[in-house]
């Protein structure tokens, strides 16, 4: 069983900063690429940033030379360092990340989600 579990999100002022982190475990072989997605109410689910087990990464326009997202292969953990925070970066941060777990009949690749944090940026 294959678990990612989110954290840092909070409450901040608009031009504040967040660090995210999203930590996953269980019975891991490897993890390809990760993700942060977030949904704000009423809207679909958004990537925001995303970023290969290489470390190469890909940012939507909204959040480009404000976000940085990182990855300790180590710690099977990645971060979404969040500066110069708008009220529009206001939503749930969900991380994403395809997983590869062995099976008795070999690799097994699959795509999991987090529960999901809450960044709520004030004006």
């Amino acid at each position: 069983q294959v678990q990612l579990v989110e954290s840092g999100g909070g409450l901040v002022q608009a031009g504040g900063s967040l660090r995210l982190s999203c930590e996953a475990s269980g019975s891991i072989f490897a993890i390809n690429d990760m993700g942060w997605y977030r949904q704000a109410p009423g809207k679909q689910r958004e990537l925001v940033a995303g970023i290969t087990s290489g470390g190469s990464a890909n940012y939507a326009d909204s959040v480009k030379g404000r976000f940085t997202i990182s990855r300790d292969n180590a710690k099977k953990t990645m971060y979404l360092q969040m500066n110069s925070l708008k009220a529009e970066d206001t939503a749930v941060y969900y991380c994403n990340a395809e997983v590869q777990t062995r099976r008795l009949t070999g690799i097994r690749v699959s795509d999991y989600w987090g529960q999901g944090t809450q960044v709520t940026v004030s004006s």
